[in-house]
């Protein structure tokens, strides 16, 4: 039975990616060789590193603006940390939206002074907040563009003069987005991007060298740059399947035809979400997510029996976070419409046998 794959990450990539993946395993560029063997520093290697890099700065519409683009590890959970290092002096200002945004405050804590512009924590995180005021001397603004725990998801950034820094962990890629208005942006690979293991940070250099203090090279962003993302042994084979994918994206029409199936699944799941009288969801309707929509029962004794259709008809992954309970439904990049089709299919059938 094919599956229906809805979990919140590691998430689903195309058909092409995984079977090219698949097969460096046992024979990558024909050297004889496994992708998971070969030399990070082999002429081979270094042409996947640079095309990703590349790849990477064409999609973002990026290319002679000042960026580098890194490949790093660690996850978005060590850039909370990372970010704050490299560019934080005295104070910083951060959007409170969710459970990483809240992470990404607590370690910034360590480096200077955070100032907390708005948070939507007394609400269970169901809205982005709005009308919040930036500190013109602060020395970055910190947002999360997409919250996967609670289902929501910045429609329209603030106007600001602030240098701008955006966890894009699990929205990358998946709509047209002006990424020059960002100073950094650091996602972690596996929601649309690629396999875990990889993190990607684009960087506007100029943001850098601002902060006195001295910065372990582990740490520092110059370290990274200065050795193409190769200061330590990178996670070779999780930056392979990025290059893999970011190739799919270019060759099948770039972010365009992606933002729009992205928008047909969000428009067809949120339809039966607020149609079907069973469900309700959680996230107010201007901020949902595309990414990841939560919803819940109106009634749990249903619980049971829509697990049983949900099981049946294929599908994984639909299980809320703890923090929001129900049900939530990532419908990342790879995710075809027609997944999206089943779970409203099931919606339906459990309304008619109730």
């Amino acid at each position: 039975m094919k599956k229906h794959n809805f979990g919140a990450g590691p998430g689903i990539l195309p058909d092409i990616v995984f079977e090219k993946a698949a097969a460096a395993t046992l024979n990558f560029n024909n050297s004889g060789l496994s992708i998971l063997e070969i030399s990070h520093r082999s002429k081979d290697f270094v042409a996947v590193m640079e095309n990703a890099q590349n790849l990477v700065l064409d999609l973002t519409n990026l290319q002679n603006k000042g960026y580098k683009v890194l490949f790093l590890q660690g996850g978005a959970s060590l850039q909370f940390v990372m970010v704050a290092a490299n560019l934080l002096e005295k104070k910083a200002a951060y959007l409170n939206t969710g459970a990483w945004s809240n992470n990404a405050i607590k370690e910034a804590k360590y480096y200077g002074e955070i100032m907390e512009v708005a948070s939507s924590k007394e609400q269970n995180f169901n809205h982005i907040p709005k009308n919040y005021n930036i500190p013109q001397d602060a020395d970055y603004f910190h947002i999360t563009s997409n919250n996967t725990i609670y289902g929501t998801q910045v429609k329209e950034f603030p106007k600001t003069n602030v240098p701008v820094v955006c966890d894009m962990s699990s929205d990358i890629f998946s709509k047209k987005t002006d990424y020059s208005y960002f100073s950094l942006i650091y996602a972690g690979a596996q929601k649309n991007l690629g396999a875990a293991g990889a993190t990607l940070v684009i960087v506007k250099e100029d943001i850098l060298g601002k902060v006195t203090r001295q910065i372990p090279n582990i740490l520092n962003y110059r370290a990274h740059i200065d050795k193409e993302s190769m200061y330590n042994t990178p996670s070779v084979f999780a930056v392979y399947v990025c290059m893999l994918n970011l190739e799919y994206i270019k060759n099948t029409g770039g972010i365009e035809p992606i933002e729009e199936n992205n928008r047909k699944k969000a428009e067809l799941l949120y339809g039966e979400i607020d149609r079907n009288p069973l469900f309700k969801g959680h996230a107010v309707p201007e901020d949902r997510s595309w990414m990841n929509a939560t919803f819940n029962l109106n009634d749990e004794s249903l619980k049971e029996r829509f697990d049983s259709l949900v099981k049946e008809a294929g599908i994984v992954g639909l299980n809320g976070h703890r923090s929001v309970g129900g049900y939530r439904a990532s419908m990342y990049n790879a995710l075809p419409w027609e997944s999206v089709q089943v779970l409203v299919e099931v919606m339906q059938q459990l309304e008619k046998i109730s």
